[in-house]
This record gives structure tokens, sequence and C-alpha cells, in this order.
């Protein structure tokens, strides 16, 4: 059985469903998992912040609008009567749940039970309208089997026997819709996987019902060798290893949730990417295939922050970077690049909540510098730094300011730190070098 994943502008019209309909009816019995529509998250993170800031008023607008946008979608999707009618009356459960949630005192576990109707929205209307068309639609709630647990990680084991036992219950269907993005934690509470995880809900599926392929559909053309928000000329890589698409998601490639291959690698679990608004197109295909070697894409992660660690004494002093790593792990901060001279370390940070406090433990002990909104741009493939043609990368160096480079800390990437401001050019001359084979 495969594992099909529909993002929010898959399910974001009366003729995008209608499409993920025609996609999905093909005699085959699958697991879809659902976004919410478009724009729905972002409506419902927005209410949030009206209650946390006690703008009562505006709360209560946004949710009567929003629910005025159902019904209109429920209207053009839903002929049926009947049907139109149940739905109708399940969503204003729904928004009136939203009403009574603007009377209760902020909490971000509030935050999480206003953010997760979104996805009960998408998937119990899609299921209807399948019905409708006459594709048996079966819904399986996931907060029936999907758990994390302390560590925030997807706890496999409670997920495979739950997914089972609510499967088993569920009335015989040839399509089984479930929520992506939204689970519980360990304590039994309404969580999430944060933006994006409708990808990892739809691989943690895949692992535990040990899937024939996971298929992840969006409204580009695969996984593209430069980001198409800001370079020209990027086109689709049709195929990528498990490591080069981690590499890439966990640096900035926005079409996949960082996590999404870590459920399906070990058991070798294909992951295919592909484009709504063009099922034929060939997408991109990931899976343990190392054939082909050199860089094949890069990545850009924004909200990046530099910090040099000056030491008054040698660098090998005994302890030194031992004090160092030890403060950013009290902080729960993690390191995303690290190069090292005689006497400092610079070190780049993607969450920067703590940093005061950081710099305060560091200057103790240390000279400090800090260089805000830097951006790092990954160049991923397999043996990259072994590869012939990988020079070509730092021509780079000759049109645009390096803060920081990462080479040799793995065999599939590299690592340019810069500031982000410089990050579209660089992007686009990387394209140029690599990819245009301009004549160097």
């Amino acid at each position: 059985m495969k594992v099909l994943k529909f993002g929010g502008t898959s399910v974001g019209s009366v003729e995008n469903i209608a499409n993920v309909k025609t996609i999905i009816n093909d005699g085959e019995k699958k697991v879809v998992v659902l976004s919410a529509m478009s724009g729905t998250t972002n409506q419902l993170v927005a209410i949030s912040n009206h209650i946390a800031n006690k703008e009562f008023v505006e709360a209560i607008e946004k949710v009567n609008k929003l629910h005025d946008t159902y019904v209109v979608v429920i209207d053009n999707l839903l002929s049926h009567a009947v049907l139109n009618k149940e739905v109708k009356t399940y969503v204003s459960g729904i928004f009136n749940v939203l009403v009574e949630s603007i009377n209760k005192p902020y909490s971000v576990q509030l935050e999480n039970e206003i953010v997760a109707q979104g996805e009960l929205l998408s998937t119990y209307m899609v299921t209807s309208y399948l019905n409708q068309e006459g594709v048996k639609a079966s819904l399986l709630p996931a907060l029936e089997f999907m758990r994390i647990d302390e560590h925030k990680d997807p706890d496999l084991n409670y997920i495979k026997a739950h997914f089972k036992s609510t499967f088993d219950k569920a009335e015989d269907a040839e399509i089984y819709i479930t929520q992506g993005f939204i689970c519980l934690d360990d304590k039994g509470k309404i969580s999430n996987l944060q933006r994006g995880g409708s990808d990892f809900t739809a691989t943690i599926i895949g692992a535990a019902i040990h899937a024939e392929e996971v298929q992840i559909w969006t409204d580009i053309d695969g996984m593209h060798n430069n980001d198409p928000r800001y370079v020209e000329n990027t086109r689709p890589i049709s195929n990528l290893s498990f490591d080069e698409a981690a590499e890439l998601a966990y640096f900035g490639a926005k079409i996949l949730h960082p996590q999404t291959v870590t459920p399906v690698r070990s058991l070798n679990i294909p992951v295919r990417l592909k484009n709504t608004m063009n099922p034929e197109a060939y997408g991109t295909l990931i899976n343990n295939d190392h054939s082909e070697t050199g860089v094949k894409a890069m990545a850009a992660k924004d909200g990046i922050t530099a910090i040099k660690i000056k030491s008054g004494r040698m660098l090998q002093a005994h302890g030194f970077l031992r004090k160092v790593f030890e403060i950013f792990e009290v902080y729960e901060t993690a390191i995303d690049m690290i190069t090292t001279s005689e006497v400092a370390v610079s070190l780049t940070i993607d969450d920067d909540k703590n940093l005061d406090k950081i710099l305060a433990e560091l200057e103790k002990f240390a000279t400090i510098e800090v260089d805000k909104n830097q951006s790092i741009i990954c160049l991923v493939g397999h043996s990259v730094v072994n590869h012939q043609e990988t020079y070509k990368l730092f021509q780079i160096l000759q049109d645009v300011k390096i803060r920081m480079i990462s080479y040799g800390g793995s065999n599939n990437n590299i690592s340019l730190l810069v500031d982000t401001k410089n990050k579209i050019n660089t992007l686009q001359k990387l394209n140029d070098y690599l990819f245009e084979l301009v004549t160097l």
C-alpha cells in the first residue's frame, strides 16, 4: 500500500480537490494524508495571536470570516444535499470550538488546539466529497494514533500499534484519509509536528505500515537544483539519495519538512515528490541510490546568527571548546556550522531566543563578535567534496564576500555563510557556475 500526502495548495480550491480525486482514484487502496486548506493555518495562527494580545473583537471577526469562506467552499464542493448539511454541521461545530477558545486564557496548548482545526476541516470535507463522487473513502483520525514522545520525536511503537487498531476498526474503503501535522504529545494533549509536518506524518505512517512508497504531492515538479523563488533557470532533479534530500531539507529546501526521510530511510521505502498540477511529470525519486556524484542542488537557510568566540589564550588550551559547547547545550541551542583558528572559533545558530544568555556566559572567558542576518547556502551531492568539478564553486569567492566555509564535515555537503542581502546574488552565481557551465 502507498501513502500519498497532499499539501495545502493541493486542497486549496474546489478545482484542486477534484484534481486530487482524479490522482488517487486509480483502483488501488492507499492512505492519503492531507494538510489544511492553503491559508487556513495562517488564519488560525492569527486568531491565536489576537487571543494572546487580548484583541477579542479582531479574533471573532477572523473566525467568522474564515467560517464564511468554508461555507462557500462546501456549497461549491458538495451538491448532495444530505452530505452538504452534514459537513456544514461538522464545520459549524469546529468554528464554535474556535469561538469558545476566544474566551479562554492564552497558552501554547490553546494555540496548538486552535491550529489543529485546519486539518480536521480539510479531511472531513474531502472524505465527504470522495464519497459523493462514488469513491469509497474512510476517515482515520490522526489523534487516535499519531503521538510524539517527551523529546518531541515520533513514538513509533505507539503509532504502529494504534494505527493498526484505528485502521482495523474503520469501514472498508478504497481511500483512507487522515490528517497531517497534528498529533498528541506524551501527556495525551494536542500538539503538532511543526510547519510542513504533514510530510513527516506521511513518512511516519509509511514506516509504520512498511509502505510500498510514500508520495509527497505539492505544487512544483519535484525538488529543484536551486530555489525557484529566487533563481532563474532552475530545473527539477530526477533522483536524490536519502542523505542528499535530508541535507537539502535541513538547510532550507521548502518542499520537504527537515525530518521527512528519517522514518523511511533505514527501511529503504522510496519517497517520491510529485506535482498535483502536473501529475504526469516524473518529479523527484528519493531512495538509497548513490550512483551520481558531484553537486546536484543547493538550498539556503535564513535567520542565521554567526558568533566568533576569541580566547585570550591558545585555542588548544584544555577545556576551551568543551566550555563553549556546554553553554550551547545548557540553552538547548543547536550549532549548524563551525570553523576554528589558532585562537578563535566561529559558529552559527538558527535559534537566537537565548542568545543574550549565551553571550553573557561566553563573555566570562572570551571576546565575542556577533553577525546577525546571515544565510547558510548549502551545496549538496554525493561525495561532493571529492568530485573533480567541485572547485568551480569557489569561483564565487571573487564575486561575493563569504563569512564562513564548512568543507569536509560531510562528504555530501559544502556550506557557505553569507550576509542575507547577498543570498540571491550568491545563489544565482553558483547556479551559473555549477549548472549553466559558464566558462571560467
